[in-house]
């Protein structure tokens, strides 16, 4: 049998956010309401229905999305924003541009707002009253 002790990890804060309110409405905390959706994603994400190949093959494009039933366009529909959120999070976005050639500004850490130039140097722009 596997060690089924906690194990530290890291959540994105809209997901711990999210987890914290519905654990409240669902007498759970946080973390528990963590575990529960982790849950109910394995064993959705784990049957190999003809209703999850179907959602599988519209992921892949090969079946139109008319042809979902509304269940299967729901669980479609999360697939698809679990993707986004998750290439969200990862792509560096400055990065990206500035390989393009494109100059970026944002405010650093400090709260100054700083100009990020593809060649990668950087300038923090004078503040203006």
């Amino acid at each position: 049998m596997t060690d089924t002790a906690d194990r530290v990890t890291r959540f994105a804060a809209d997901l711990l956010d999210s987890a914290a309110a519905e654990g409240a409405r669902q007498s759970r905390s946080a973390k528990q309401q963590l575990d529960h959706w982790a849950r109910v994603g394995r064993a959705v994400s784990s049957q190999h229905s003809a209703a999850r190949r179907k959602v599988e093959s519209a992921l892949a494009g090969d079946t139109p999305l008319r042809e979902l039933t509304a269940e299967e366009g729901a669980v479609f529909n999360a697939e698809i924003t679990a993707a986004i959120e998750e290439s969200l999070a990862r792509t560096d976005y400055g990065a990206a541009l500035a390989t393009r050639g494109i100059t970026t500004v944002a405010i650093n850490g400090d709260g100054e707002l700083v100009q990020y130039r593809s060649d990668g140097t950087t300038a923090v722009l004078a503040h203006q009253q």
